[in-house]
């Protein structure tokens, strides 16, 4: 679609704005904002509106609101005195008040195609209802579906979609043959849960995407201690019901080493649903939850593994300080592995740690087995890419990344694939790839640092000065602290010419 107003073309197809013959440099985030204001045109757009539309309803700033509006105000030529086109109506919202003409590309409009189906059974966990009357026990339902995920995904023989991908559905209608076509596969399984005192009732069922007709369901009602169990009999019964033939020889490995305390798996979930915001506030209330956690479950390995994780994390995005947090992750990564070897969330923690202190062959064997215990387990898929392009390895950097994309292809994490496989791109010289996928990125999630730092230098070293100049302007908002010395110093860059490279893109985009 392309929409006409005063002397500005914006097209949503090629995600471009033009005042006449030139095209105007557009950050992605006050783009989307651009385009949904004039879409809703015809209407008052609250700020609530807004941050649905184009944050996907995470929690934003007044000040970072207002920048966006203030920036795409800017791009069409208005501003908050003038309100020409973008018009602020007092204790209501935003309208854009200018004469639009549309133009459908029709027929020339690309239609994304559905993703293709594995050559495995493929299957997406749909996050339970909570049922309980209690919005706070959300996070408990959420833990149930994360569990279920978790131990369907060791199963080798199942290609099994990640948590935040399936979890883009909560709270809404359920489309089974759109859920299919989204994430690309055959079953899908819904549930709810409603806690009660002590008691526990689960009810889930399976179902097949394609017909919509239901393979399996059933409901247990349990003391709350026997969650465990329940979580291991209806991943039985899910392998029992799509391959009969995998059940005895398969279904042990879905088991896992449960927690010593309750308590303990309760504030691990509570972090879990923390850490996968990916924000720096969730990052620091999500290690907090498994500080506790790890102190009254001293040997619990899935609270030790993702507290390391997210530290290491935290670090990798410039929100904490590397050689303090780096030597932390790794200990509690020890620990997780001492606890629990067979845990993947431990492998991947310390596979982080090693990236992190340039331990590179050793960072890749943990990956390694992090994905041998969990074939499915998309965030180490993505960060084994990402140890991969470090070492220069970007060919097979990149193919890793982009099957994180595909086990999760709707996720917060997305984005840090897509950087990661941008990153890939710009090691082989591939600068418009790596700006697509940058783009994407940033896109998906306009915080995203590491989306940032690729687009930069690959402008840079493509030569495209207006997009790195605008490009270097958004990086710094998201990263204050970025420099020269901070890339050099901090990014775990294996070879001399590799970091001398990616040090010339910022360079050449006028980082100091």
């Amino acid at each position: 679609m392309q929409f006409f107003f005063d002397d500005h073309t914006l097209d949503t197809d090629r995600r471009e704005l033009h005042r006449g013959p030139e095209t105007i440099a557009v950050e992605p985030q006050v783009f989307d904002l651009l385009v949904f204001l004039v879409r809703n045109r015809d209407r008052v757009v609250s700020k609530d509106d807004l941050i649905d539309a184009v944050w996907d309803g995470r929690i934003v700033s007044e000040s970072t609101l207002t920048s966006r509006i203030n920036a795409a105000r800017k791009a069409v030529g208005d501003s908050g005195e003038s309100q020409k086109l973008i018009r602020t109506i007092p204790r209501k919202g935003l309208r854009f008040v200018g004469a639009v003409r549309t133009h459908s590309q029709g027929a020339e409009q690309a239609v994304e195609p559905p993703l293709p189906l594995p050559d495995r059974p493929a299957i997406a966990v749909l996050p339970f209802a909570n049922l309980s009357g209690d919005p706070e026990q959300e996070y408990f339902s959420d833990g149930i579906s994360e569990d279920i995920i978790t131990a369907l995904s060791k199963l080798r023989w199942f290609f099994v979609i990640a948590r935040n991908s399936s979890f883009i559905y909560k709270g809404k209608p359920v489309h089974m043959k759109r859920v299919a076509e989204e994430l690309g596969v055959g079953y899908v399984v819904e549930g709810s849960v409603r806690k009660g005192g002590d008691r526990v009732r689960i009810t889930v069922q399976l179902s097949d995407a394609a017909s919509g007709s239901n393979i399996w369901a059933e409901r247990y009602d349990r003391a709350l201690a026997d969650v465990f169990a329940v979580q291991d009999e209806i991943t039985e019964a899910i392998v029992a019901a799509i391959e009969p033939q995998l059940y005895a020889a398969e279904t042990f490995r879905s088991r896992r080493k449960p927690p010593n305390s309750m308590d303990a798996w309760d504030l691990v979930m509570r972090g879990l649903s923390h850490y996968w915001r990916v924000t720096r506030q969730d990052g620091l209330v999500a290690q907090a939850l498994l500080e506790k956690a790890t102190a009254i479950d001293p040997n619990y390995g899935q609270a030790l593994g993702v507290l390391a994780t997210s530290l290491t994390f935290s670090a990798h995005m410039g929100w904490a300080d590397m050689a303090a947090v780096v030597p932390l992750a790794e200990r509690a990564a020890l620990a997780a592995i001492l606890a629990d070897s067979e845990d993947p969330w431990a492998h991947h923690a310390l596979g982080c740690a090693y990236l992190f202190t340039r331990r590179f062959e050793d960072s890749l064997a943990e990956f390694e087995v992090a994905l041998r215990l969990n074939p499915n387990f998309s965030l180490a898929q993505g960060y084994y890419g990402l140890v991969l392009s470090y070492g220069g390895r970007w060919e097979e950097a990149s193919v890793a990344a982009r099957r994180a994309l595909r086990l999760s292809p709707r996720d917060p994490f997305s984005a840090v694939f897509c950087g990661i496989a941008g990153y890939a791109e710009f090691v082989g010289r591939n600068y418009d790839e790596a700006i697509r996928l940058a783009r994407e990125g940033i896109r998906q999630r306009g915080d995203f640092v590491g989306a940032h730092r690729v687009l930069t230098a690959a402008a840079g070293m493509a030569g495209k000065d207006d997009v790195a100049a605008v490009a270097l302007q958004e990086l710094r908002r998201v990263q204050p602290n970025i420099s020269l010395a901070w890339i050099a110093n901090q990014m775990p860059i294996m070879h001399e010419a590799d970091r001398e490279h990616y040090l010339e893109g910022f360079r050449r985009a006028g980082l100091d």
